[in-house]
């Protein structure tokens, strides 16, 4: 790592010259310099102390951003099948541990999901093939290609296939419940 040019681009990005950095440690501008170009290295102490002026710390100095993937194709893909024959399609890896779960189901004519309990959260379904029933607490209503559904999960929920071809639904739960 090169602790000098990574201590300039802090002290740069607080708009404090090398001088008025030194000044707030109580350090020359020689060794402010010599850090820089990694000619000398701070103890711990002084490193401590020029992170503070800096507005941060040990930890979040040394800790390397983790870039986070942003697309994700095929092979990113879990799909399962459970015993009616409904597939659920993952199309985040390890979404569940996000604020939102996006799925894509595809239920087989006259299937149903299990009943969801009332939970914390909201749904939203795009319907991108066949047709379904949605039931919401009491409420059934009928949606079909290119119609969207949301609704607050506080009561029982279940989508079932309302036609004779296969349904595809792009699902999206948050809080994560899949």
């Amino acid at each position: 790592m090169q602790l000098g040019n990574k201590l300039r681009r802090l002290r740069l990005r607080h708009g404090l010259t090398q001088q008025e950095l030194a000044t707030r440690c109580d350090l020359s501008k020689g060794f402010i310099s010599q850090l820089e170009s990694d000619q000398t290295s701070p103890s711990i102490a002084t490193l401590v102390d020029i992170l503070e002026v800096l507005g941060t710390d040990l930890r979040d100095f040394f800790s390397e951003p983790v870039e986070e993937k942003l697309v994700f194709g095929p092979e990113d893909i879990f799909v399962s099948t459970d015993e009616a024959g409904i597939a659920t399609a993952w199309l985040v890896p390890n979404s569940q541990k996000n604020d939102m779960e996006p799925i894509l189901i595809e239920l087989p004519p006259d299937a149903a999901t299990p009943v969801d309990d009332p939970h914390a959260g909201e749904e939203f379904g795009y319907v991108l093939s066949g047709a379904i029933r949605l039931h919401v607490g009491e409420r059934v209503q009928r949606a079909r290609k290119g119609e969207s559904f949301y609704y607050r999960a506080t009561q029982p929920h279940s989508i079932e296939n309302a036609g004779k071809t296969p349904a595809r639904i792009l699902w999206v739960a948050t809080p994560p419940s899949f």
